[in-house]
């Protein structure tokens, strides 16, 4: 005869399951938003310097790949950017604003007035905190499995037929939860092991100190002016990136995307009928 007791013990409660974002990749995640608010705004201050950007080892105007000048028009001067041997008229955004001849505006820029100095002091001091702040990541999503388990695509999702499939749902807005679709995994590899290890060994490429230790920093792109415009585009894809990234989590539900990478959320079983 069973105890009366134990016939009264209730279920054990199902297990909470393990959250969306650890602890870890939400801090690294908002101190990267700061961080590269500050590189973008500082870096630009600092292309002001020089608004111009080569191939090789060439620094002069003679024959710059793209450039941001004023030029004489009418009565006055208009902003003139040139990339290749395409000119556009870009007055009040690129080349001159604000009456001044500036590569980028001073709302883009960090300071807003022109300062090469405190320009290169943000950068500098936040460049090291975007490197060990990757540092970081990058040695947790190794050592915790999170890169081989959560990123590393499986070889049924880069078919081309699911591929696809991912596109169209994209396309339709429609989004997985709780898991990271092949697409999201294939452009995060890209940018953590492509286009941020680019950003940052081109940066040092152009250090005169770091160059002195290391020459191959900036002997790798074919001199320290290719290693700034390499910068530079890689900062462009960066922002692009970023931009995507902000517009997926709109699309997908703004409020239930900050609320998970701010409290971590939990990663729930699928719904009958949600995608998988």
């Amino acid at each position: 005869m069973a105890n009366a007791a134990d016939s009264q013990i209730s279920p054990q409660p199902p297990a909470k399951p393990p959250p969306r974002h650890s602890l870890l990749v939400r801090l690294t995640h908002w101190l990267n938003v700061l961080v590269l608010l500050v590189l973008l705004g500082s870096g630009l201050q600092i292309f002001n310097a020089h608004p111009a950007l080569y191939w090789g080892h060439a620094s002069t105007f003679a024959d710059p790949w793209i450039s941001m000048t004023a030029e004489p028009r009418g009565q006055g001067l208009a902003g003139i950017t040139q990339v290749g041997g395409l000119k556009l008229e870009t007055t009040g955004v690129l080349g001159l604003s604000d009456g001044m001849q500036r590569g980028f505006p001073a709302w883009a820029t960090l300071p807003g007035y022109r300062s090469l100095a405190e320009g290169r002091r943000w950068h500098f001091f936040f460049a090291w905190l975007f490197v060990f702040n990757g540092l970081a990541y990058l040695a947790w999503g190794l050592f915790s499995g999170h890169f081989r388990r959560d990123l590393t695509p499986q070889r049924r999702e880069l078919s081309p037929r699911h591929l696809w499939a991912e596109i169209k749902d994209h396309v339709a807005l429609r989004f997985p939860h709780g898991r990271y679709n092949v697409l999201q995994k294939l452009i995060y590899l890209v940018v953590i092991f492509g286009l941020l290890p680019l950003m940052v060994v081109s940066g040092l490429g152009m250090s005169p100190g770091v160059n002195a230790a290391w020459p191959w920093t900036f002997e790798m792109f074919g001199g320290r002016q290719s290693a700034r415009t390499i910068h530079f585009l890689s900062a462009l894809a960066l922002v692009a990136f970023v931009l995507i990234h902000v517009g997926m989590v709109i699309a997908s539900g703004p409020l239930r995307q900050l609320r998970v990478m701010i409290t971590g959320g939990a990663i729930s079983p699928p719904k009958p009928g949600a995608l998988s």
